[in-house]
């Protein structure tokens, strides 16, 4: 706890809840504890005081934008892998509990599983009481993030953005082809090759097959000319 309250500075009221957010499924399976002790009931909790927030920030900072750019914006801020970005940064996968079969596993690098027991924490801190500190620690630590969205936009959202531009050139879309998966399992590397008109354009790689396809597809968009 004395952790927790130092990355997030905001004081912990009620331990039992953060204790809850900290714990994944499998450590109460092994433990032989309660069900409801783990964090999935804070996640759904903490998954809406993020949305709600991200989309006041949003709705301030870009008074111009449509609710079409807000949220595509927004789904890719809270997405689980922008999360897992921003909690290896503050240092908070580190905390979650574990089984020892899926310690072993790897499950700690897991992008799903330190985005679910991040968003039990905002949960948690939520029923503390203490939502508009969270609310601040998320301006303070996501904005950037929001920011670098915004601006390059074709990065995140290649993937669309090649559809519609080779569905507007020849009625065909591209396909996408897993080449190559390299490393252990908990800590895999995905290689994606991009195809068009049965032909390679690009290739990508990434710590899942979605960021992989989302790299190939951003670089077969400069290729092809649907980017700049």
């Amino acid at each position: 706890m004395d952790e927790l309250e130092k990355i997030f500075n905001i004081k912990i009221d009620n331990i039992e809840n953060f204790k809850r957010a900290l714990t994944h499924p499998s450590y109460t399976q092994e433990n032989n504890i309660e069900y409801i002790e783990c964090y999935e009931r804070l996640e759904f909790l903490g998954d809406a005081v993020l949305k709600l927030t991200v989309s006041d920030i949003l709705f301030q900072k870009y008074p111009l934008a449509t609710e079409g750019d807000m949220s595509k914006i927004r789904s890719i801020v809270v997405s689980d892998a922008m999360l897992f970005e921003i909690a290896k940064k503050i240092g908070l996968q580190n905390l979650i509990m574990l089984g020892k079969h899926e310690e072993k596993q790897g499950l700690r690098k897991l992008e799903s599983v330190v985005a679910c027991s991040f968003e039990a924490i905002l949960g948690a801190y939520y029923l503390d009481g203490k939502f508009e500190e969270i609310k601040e620690f998320i301006i303070k630590n996501f904005t950037e993030y929001i920011e670098d969205v915004d601006k390059n936009s074709a990065k995140y959202n290649a993937k669309a953005i090649l559809q519609e531009y080779t569905q507007g050139l020849t009625k065909e879309t591209p396909t996408y082809v897993l080449k190559d998966t390299t490393g252990p399992e908990h800590n895999k590397t995905f290689v994606v090759e991009v195809l068009y008109q049965d032909k390679v354009v690009s290739s990508g790689e990434g710590k899942t097959k979605k960021e992989a396809e989302q790299h190939a597809a951003y670089q077969a968009c400069k290729k092809l000319g649907a980017i700049k």
